[in-house]
């Protein structure tokens, strides 16, 4: 991975750039935090513009989040609700709670989107419940660029700054991912548990 991600970088620049964040917010896998401190530490040693760097890693990664926001758009509020009603123990909701938090996205989704960006583990998927909130556009690009901008920022003058040591950016922020990661499972998995719980109890109480 760490080949392919440099003779990119090497032979295309700031599109390659991009191209990589296109791909990290498309299929996960692809670490930001690898490619852009790499992209910042390629900066410090005189093969590219940093500016060019950190506006390139920004569209890329704009690029992906408007791709799964447009699935979250086809998927949309009424088709989530049908799916909780059938399926709403592996989704976790009711289509009551759908509606909640469908409410709750209209208000806050601005602020959600912003700072998921900047969250390792949820920075691709937080882009689905702005689609299927139906979310517009404008507001979510604005949101989603800002938070994009902050995030490459941060990594690519990591490794600028870290010049060779540019590998530690990842090192740190691995660990923070997959912690995210696990306790996302967890929380899945609890929920999936105790599904309808609280609804049975109440109507035991009525």
């Amino acid at each position: 991975m760490f080949d392919i991600i440099t003779s990119i970088l090497s032979a295309l620049g700031g599109f390659g750039v991009f191209l990589l964040m296109l791909a990290e917010n498309v299929f996960p896998p692809i670490p930001s935090e690898v490619i852009l401190p790499l992209a910042g530490y390629t900066a410090a040693q005189g093969r590219g513009s940093l500016l060019m760097i950190v506006v390139a890693g920004t569209l890329g990664s704009a690029a992906g989040a408007v791709l799964w926001y447009y699935v979250g758009r086809w998927i949309g509020i009424d088709r989530l609700k049908r799916f909780a009603s059938r399926h709403g123990r592996w989704l976790t909701l009711t289509p009551g709670e759908v509606d909640h938090v469908d409410r709750w996205f209209d208000r806050y989704g601005h602020w959600a989107v912003l700072f998921g960006r900047m969250v390792p583990g949820v920075r691709t998927l937080i882009s689905v419940p702005a689609g299927v909130s139906g979310m517009p556009l404008g507001p979510f690009l604005l949101s989603t660029l800002a938070g994009s901008a902050i995030w490459t920022v941060i990594l690519v003058l990591a490794g600028y700054e870290l010049g060779e040591r540019y590998n530690q950016v990842a090192n740190v922020i691995e660990p923070v991912s997959n912690g995210v990661l696990a306790l996302a499972v967890i929380w899945y998995l609890w929920r999936v548990a105790t599904f309808g719980r609280s609804r049975r109890r109440s109507d035991r109480h009525h």
